[in-house]
């Protein structure tokens, strides 16, 4: 399989909603007119970044088909489809391929702490579920989980299994899951405050959350590894932390302060869902703060 079409930077993609806080098919569609627009090689939808845990399977549904319908064949297209069961999950990936997908993707089962063969089951049970490629998504932070090298090693074993999204914080673990798989078996780093070095240590490219704000930073420090400028990759990794800071420095979820900015910007894509909480008081002016910071960091090192 040619696996070029997962390197690079793949956003991982907002929930959008109306004012009335329902997802919105409109606002989903300038959004992913935007990225695309903006040079990202894929999305990656109905992840953490899209809320999928606050949503039906029908709001799910709704995204992943408008998502398809706007961009399908232009860019790579990744479904995430976990969700509270395998049986929700398998519909999930059933619908994404029915409606264009590229590849899957799922963290592992969440609320109880299973043992880790019920975990190898469900993986490989939505894998089985459709003919389309599959990404594991670790993430432990959040899930309790920690993808084992022993388990990986077992997986590998299904010719659909293709990669891992990493967001474990230790950047080891991407060179770890190299070491063990294939030749063409591809990693992304996933959090985004370590995106050069995960880069260095293997990571083939990257899915991450703060992606969607700041495209042209992320493809710029891709641009740096792949030329071998790392001076200006750990110059604008830096810049990149100290925006990811402020994001998450106001009262209000992280993705509340991004979808603020990206209204400045002129992308409105509503609030978060509930128990996500939104900026308020005070914090709503230091927005624009924001937004200045990550444009000055734009004009920085676009002649570079």
């Amino acid at each position: 399989m040619q696996l070029n079409m997962f390197k690079g930077i793949i956003p991982a993609f907002y929930a959008c909603y109306d004012e009335a806080g329902e997802v919105s098919l409109e606002r989903i569609k300038n959004l992913s007119t935007h990225l695309y627009e903006k040079g990202i090689r894929g999305l990656y939808v109905g992840g953490s970044s899209g809320e999928c845990i606050y949503q039906t399977l029908d709001e799910r549904k709704a995204t992943l088909k408008c998502v398809a319908e706007n961009l399908q064949g232009k860019i790579t297209l990744i479904a995430h489809v976990g969700a509270p069961s395998t049986k929700e999950s398998i519909e999930l990936a059933r619908y994404a391929k029915e409606v264009g997908y590229d590849a899957l993707s799922a963290i592992p089962p969440i609320y109880f702490k299973l043992p880790e063969s019920a975990i190898e089951k469900y993986w490989t049970e939505i894998m089985d579920s459709t003919d389309l490629p599959f990404i594991i998504y670790n993430i432990p932070q959040t899930t309790g989980y920690n993808l084992s090298v022993p388990l990986l090693k077992r997986l590998l074993t299904n010719d659909k299994l293709i990669g891992v999204k990493n967001s474990s914080m230790p950047v080891m673990d991407i060179e770890r899951f190299k070491a063990v798989a294939h030749e063409d078996f591809i990693v992304f780093n996933g959090p985004d405050e370590q995106y050069v070095s995960g880069r260095l240590i293997g990571a083939d490219g990257g899915i991450g959350g703060t992606y969607g704000v700041m495209p042209e930073l992320f493809l710029k420090a891709e641009e740096f590894i792949s030329a071998g400028n790392f001076s200006d990759a750990r110059k604008i990794q830096h810049d990149i932390n100290d925006i990811i800071i402020a994001l998450c420095s106001l009262n209000g979820s992280m993705y509340s302060v991004i979808k603020g900015v990206l209204k400045l910007s002129g992308i409105n894509i509503g609030s978060v869902r509930g128990p996500l909480e939104a900026v308020t008081g005070e914090d709503i002016k230091k927005i624009d703060d924001i937004k200045n910071k990550i444009d000055e960091a734009i004009v920085k090192y676009q002649t570079i």
